[in-house]
């Protein structure tokens, strides 16, 4: 049996080789699998549980499948969709992961993480993290309506994209004092997680962070056995 890593794989109806080729990832056999770990940013920009677009239906449907087949799906969510809820949950059959989820597998002990929390260089990026995640400016964000939430992640698209390209990329990468404390806080000492778009394997004084690769000319899966762990990319077409 083996369990499954993806992140960072931003479906979205603009990138329709990418919905494909993770559409075909999921309907893989997957008979040797036991979990799949999703670990943010699913999706491009996620405006809502009740996102009545065509991918959305057709990616839920396939997870659906995926979990009725017996494999457990797990998901935290990202900077880009960080409204998934409850519905989608339901929806699909997944469990929604906290921010910061230890796992245990295989005698392996890790912390899993999306990772956009670790780049705490980027002091805009999150001071908009503190406030998108209230409670109060999420139950709000959800209930506008549908076509008022569409225009908002295509605006924040477009300042992300902006803004980004103004930014030391040290800035957009993680601080490794932000690692060295989420992990010691854990006490684990392997850190598994996506967000920076860099897939390597870093070995620190305290154990080793592994990056997971987005999705895009490439996809990426790291794949956790009694052999180890050992991620693997493939070209998307």
């Amino acid at each position: 049996m083996s369990v499954l890593f993806v992140s960072d794989i931003h479906l979205s109806p603009e990138r329709p080789a990418i919905v494909r080729a993770f559409l075909d990832f999921l309907s893989q056999p997957h008979t040797e699998t036991e979990a799949l770990y999703i670990l943010g940013d699913l999706f491009e920009a996620w405006i809502g549980d009740d996102d009545p677009s065509e991918m959305a239906l057709n990616v839920k449907n396939a997870l659906k499948a995926l979990s009725e087949k017996g494999v457990k799906l797990y998901v935290q969510r990202g900077n880009r969709d960080f409204t998934l809820g409850k519905n989608f949950a339901s929806q699909t059959g997944a469990q929604l992961l906290d921010d910061e989820h230890v796992i245990d597998y295989f005698g392996l002990t890790a912390l899993v993480m999306h990772g956009d929390s670790l780049c705490t260089d980027d002091l805009d990026y999150q001071k908009f993290r503190r406030k998108s995640r209230h409670p109060i400016y999420l139950w709000c964000l959800i209930h506008l309506p549908l076509k008022i939430r569409q225009n908002i992640a295509s605006n924040w698209r477009r300042q992300s994209a902006a803004a980004n390209s103004n930014k030391a990329s040290e800035i957009m990468d993680v601080n490794s004092q932000a690692v060295i404390e989420v992990m010691s806080k854990h006490n684990v000492s392997t850190l598994i997680h996506g967000h920076t778009h860099r897939p390597d394997t870093h070995h620190i004084d305290i154990g080793r962070r592994i990056v997971l690769g987005d999705w895009d000319q490439k996809g990426w899966c790291l794949t956790l056995n009694e052999q180890g762990l050992n991620q693997t990319s493939f070209t998307i077409v």
